[in-house]
């Protein structure tokens, strides 16, 4: 009777086990599909370069954020993006002219590999994601990244936008099947 409990016991913690790991890679491919993410990559590593690329970011993120407020999933995220693009490099175009720039930038939407990034209680794992990059310039330096969709970098829009926790979007799908 022994062997049979301990048998069984072997047997709960195996499918205990699968369960989770499975659990985790459908919260990795649901991670990718879920999230937009945002790429601005500074013209260089200089210091002026650097402090305009935070410039021209938080105009661009003023600039997208009453058109995110208006999406209800990442692919009309990303067909708004799309939509809006000349109107992205515009933007990023004037702030670098009025703060002395003479380099443009280029905006575009495709597929980026990013590294793993903490966002509050947030983890979004190592992987390939779709993004907004944005390019200032050559593109060569340092960058800064961030999730249009779900936003969570435009505190801005936060009263009127509504958080999705990718958690709960698991757990409730296992719920209903």
């Amino acid at each position: 009777m022994k062997k049979f409990l301990i048998v069984i016991a072997l047997i709960i913690a195996v499918a205990a086990t699968v369960f989770i790991v499975d659990l985790n890679k459908a919260q990795k491919v649901e991670a990718y599909a879920d999230y937009l993410r945002i790429h601005v990559r500074a013209n260089s590593n200089s210091a002026e370069d650097q402090q305009v690329k935070y410039e021209v970011k938080d105009e661009v993120v003023k600039f997208i954020t009453p058109y995110i407020k208006e999406c209800v999933d990442k692919e009309s995220a990303m067909d708004v993006m799309r939509g809006i693009l000349p109107e992205i490099e515009k933007v990023c175009d004037k702030a670098l002219r009025e703060r002395g720039y003479t380099y443009g930038a280029r905006a575009n939407v495709r597929e980026e590999k990013f590294p793993t990034r903490v966002y509050g209680d947030l983890t979004l794992e190592e992987g390939v994601y779709d993004a907004l990059i944005v390019e200032l310039g050559t593109g060569t330096g340092d960058n800064w990244w961030c999730v249009i969709y779900p936003p969570l970098c435009f505190t801005s829009a936060s009263a009127d936008v509504e958080y999705r926790s990718i958690v709960m979007d698991i757990i409730n799908k296992f719920r209903n099947k």
